[in-house]
């Protein structure tokens, strides 16, 4: 099994990406990733090598580094209301992403590899949220009321006493930005029988709560 992921499309040519859609890197890591799609391929093709890539998109959990935004996001906002931290700095809000739970991709990846064929497969929900839409999500799970004022990189997001809790600042931004990933995973709903299980409000609502308990067991320890 080879990992591969929806950064390969990057500057996407079609909208949603399937397995035939073409590669447009926008990133060093998406340039490595998609010599390691077609490496497997022609290893595939050349020995007859049970050899398959799955093209993930985003999935997360609670495990997630806290330096990719969804984490970022999550344990930054937890901060914020247990009074840990003031305010959340953040790249392109209006950055657009296919998430799913990391649960629901790794059984992907499994049936995967018990097919009787070696194959490549595209692995999504089909479902398309903003950076800002996540960030929305979160303070609904921990009931900070939120109103956003601005536009572009000058947009703001607000608590009630007029405190700016979420700003944009363009370091966040990538050289090349990927404003667009919508993955179409119909061949491997058929081919499969896979389908997502775990809807975004649920994985938001599972990060949320792993990250209040680890900030407040942290903060237990600490005293």
């Amino acid at each position: 099994y080879q990992a591969g992921t929806s950064e390969m499309f990057g500057k996407v040519q079609q909208i949603p990406q399937t397995e035939k859609t073409p590669f447009y890197p926008r990133s060093p890591y998406a340039v490595s990733k998609v010599f390691s799609h077609w490496i497997t391929k022609n290893y595939r093709d050349a020995y007859k090598i049970f050899a398959c890539n799955g093209i993930l998109f985003n999935h997360e959990s609670p495990r997630r580094g806290e330096t990719f935004v969804t984490r970022k996001i999550t344990l930054g906002l937890c901060k914020i209301k247990l009074g840990i931290q003031k305010k959340l700095v953040l790249g392109n809000l209006n950055a657009k992403r296919d998430w799913g739970h990391a649960k629901d991709f790794v059984e992907a990846m499994w049936l995967i590899m018990q097919q009787k064929k070696p194959d490549d497969y595209v692995i999504s929900t089909g479902k398309q949220y903003s950076v800002k839409q996540f960030v929305n999500y979160t303070c609904k799970k921990l009931d900070i009321p939120i109103k956003w004022k601005g536009k572009g990189i000058n947009e703001k997001c607000f608590d009630l006493n007029n405190n700016i809790i979420v700003e944009c600042n363009k370091k966040y931004f990538r050289p090349s930005e990927v404003d667009t990933l919508l993955g179409n995973s119909s061949k491997a709903r058929k081919k499969l029988k896979w389908r997502p299980k775990i809807s975004i409000k649920e994985l938001v609502s599972e990060m949320v709560e792993k990250d209040l308990k680890y900030l407040t067991n942290e903060n237990h320890e600490k005293k």
